[in-house]
């Protein structure tokens, strides 16, 4: 295995909250909104700290805190339209959405933008009620990631090919020409644990985001997808969850930690965690997203206190150094007060781990 310095450097995207109620479900004061003047300045701010990418949010109906929503597609080009260099990943679902028109959104916008900036995240679905609340078909589990397949495979044959033809069990096309195409390819990213969304980005994804997890428990993720991937002819980047709580001190964090924990809302936790496990149960080997999650980890969506990127610059700047030596591409990260943090981040944390990185300091015994 390659050491960190001979890496490409570690890349950083952050949670955008264009939904109500931040990124844990609790009562704990949150200097976050989900408007977009907020969202403008955020990410203006990010870009200045050095974040990489922005990923956008897709829910259509209020629960677990979310009762405002903006939808993804469109806050991501508004997102970009206020940025000179950030990436912008909108968040699409399947079912609701349909590839071609996904294809022309997202070329439209690559050209509004000057191209290269806009990706998307394909989204298998996990929250049943919302499918039932607005009419769509609510799939078994490993039907919604081979759906996904189908779509991902829809798209990068539009974007990248005239006279399109493809005849899958979900999606049909028949001699398809998108002009304009986009001028560059959009990346493509995807969520998931189960095998079914592993297989998944082993096949056709450029990315794959895992939730939050130990450093042992993202490695042993990582070296399966990237097996299989090579079994394919395939190549595909890792990102993790993670919500960061950067401090000057390790008892600064973890007392914000504990608040959070404790302010947490235990009647809206539960109802997720009821939604979100039976999603992960579902699939064939229980193994999906949320299927082993504690009340803890529900608290944040995404399991992202599990990789514990929680406590000084230094020691984040380290456990962030140890997540891409096991093969980790980019942090996806969350904060609880998100311009400040993301400001602090990028102003204390963010050096450090370029200085790791580079061999310019050792890391602490």
């Amino acid at each position: 295995m390659s050491t960190p310095s001979q890496q490409a450097p570690i890349k950083f995207a952050y949670w955008v909250p264009n939904v109500s109620g931040g990124l844990v479900v609790s009562n704990i004061e949150q200097r976050t909104s989900w408007d977009f003047e907020y969202n403008k300045k955020l990410a203006q701010i990010a870009e200045k700290a050095g974040f990489d990418y922005a990923l956008s949010q897709i829910r259509f109906t209020a629960g677990y805190g979310a009762e405002y929503q903006h939808e993804s597609v469109s806050f991501s080009h508004a997102l970009l339209a206020a940025t000179e260099k950030l990436n912008v990943i909108a968040a699409i679902l399947p079912g609701p959405w349909d590839p071609a028109v996904v294809a022309k959104q997202i070329a439209t916008i690559d050209h509004l933008t000057g191209g290269g900036r806009i990706a998307v995240n394909i989204v298998s679905g996990w929250f049943k009620g919302e499918f039932v609340a607005i009419g769509q078909p609510w799939l078994e589990h490993d039907e919604r990631y081979r759906r996904s397949q189908e779509f991902i495979e829809a798209l990068k044959g539009i974007w990248s090919r005239d006279d399109f033809s493809y005849h899958g069990d979900f999606y049909r096309f028949h001699n398809y020409s998108l002009k304009p195409k986009p001028l560059k390819q959009p990346e493509v990213f995807q969520g998931g644990s189960s095998r079914a969304a592993r297989d998944m980005a082993a096949k056709v994804s450029d990315w794959y985001f895992t939730n939050g997890n130990t450093v042992e428990g993202i490695k042993a993720q990582i070296d399966d997808i990237r097996a299989k991937a090579a079994a394919n002819n395939h190549s595909v980047k890792i990102g993790v969850n993670a919500f960061v709580i950067a401090r000057d001190t390790e008892e600064e964090a973890r007392a914000v930690l504990a608040e959070i924990i404790a302010k947490a809302n235990p009647e809206a936790v539960n109802a997720f965690g009821d939604a979100a496990k039976q999603a992960g149960k579902s699939s064939p080997e229980g193994e999906g997203n949320w299927a082993k999650s504690t009340f803890e980890d529900l608290v944040q969506y995404n399991d992202g206190f599990k990789t514990n990127l929680i406590g000084t610059p230094q020691q984040i700047a380290e456990r962030i150094v140890a997540l891409k030596a096991v093969g980790v591409d980019l942090v996806l990260s969350g904060f609880l007060h998100f311009q400040e943090e993301v400001a602090y981040f990028g102003e204390k944390v963010l050096p450090l781990v370029r200085e790791l990185e580079a061999g310019k300091v050792a890391l602490a015994a």
